[in-house]
């Protein structure tokens, strides 16, 4: 009889293994957390209002600082001449003249120190070549319209007149001959 009871033990039926980790901590929220009671839903849901809002003052924040008319904010470390006669600005690329940069849209386009070094008016090539293969560009964007050559600089009220009219001349040279100069109003805005 011994013999069979040590026998049964291991012809019991196979069944299938549940969770066992932790089941032996006598502490009853273990034992609970041990049998997955007491857990939050694996599916999480957005709560749909505050996502609403949320995007709402997203979009409303991305139009109010789109500027639909194409200004560029002037560089802030040009301090540009005031005038009280000013038309709107056009669609033109921005040559800016810092104390020692050329600047076409943003991008180094030349250095005003070898024009004062020479202490005569001179082509800037830099400018020169930049300006033209705008030009060339456009006439590939726009095909069968008329170059309209304009071009606005922003010149820094202390940039010596012999700087402004070498870029000047390398403007035209590079087939922008109608030049606008970028001012504040005597009001206080940009033009």
């Amino acid at each position: 009889m011994s013999q069979e009871l040590a026998l049964s033990r291991f012809h019991q039926p196979i069944t299938a293994p549940g969770r066992r980790l932790l089941l032996d901590v006598p502490l009853p929220f273990v034992v609970k957390k041990a049998m997955g009671g007491a857990q939050r839903s694996v599916n999480q849901e957005i709560p749909l209002i505050p996502f609403i809002d949320f995007l709402l003052c997203i979009v409303l924040f991305l139009l109010a600082s789109f500027s639909a008319t194409g200004e560029c904010p002037p560089d802030k470390s040009i301090h540009l001449p005031s005038a009280a006669n000013v038309a709107a600005v056009t669609e033109a690329p921005i040559v800016a003249i810092t104390g020692a940069q050329i600047l076409v849209d943003g991008t180094a386009a030349g250095n005003t120190r070898t024009i004062e070094d020479a202490n005569r008016m001179q082509r800037v090539d830099e400018l020169f070549t930049v300006l033209k293969n705008k030009r060339e560009l456009w006439k590939q964007v726009n095909p069968g319209k008329e170059f309209p050559g304009v071009a606005a600089l922003e010149v820094d009220r202390k940039v010596p007149a012999l700087v402004v009219k070498s870029v000047f001349q390398t403007a035209a040279m590079a087939g922008y001959p109608s030049i606008s100069f970028m001012v504040r109003r005597l009001s206080g805005g940009v033009r």
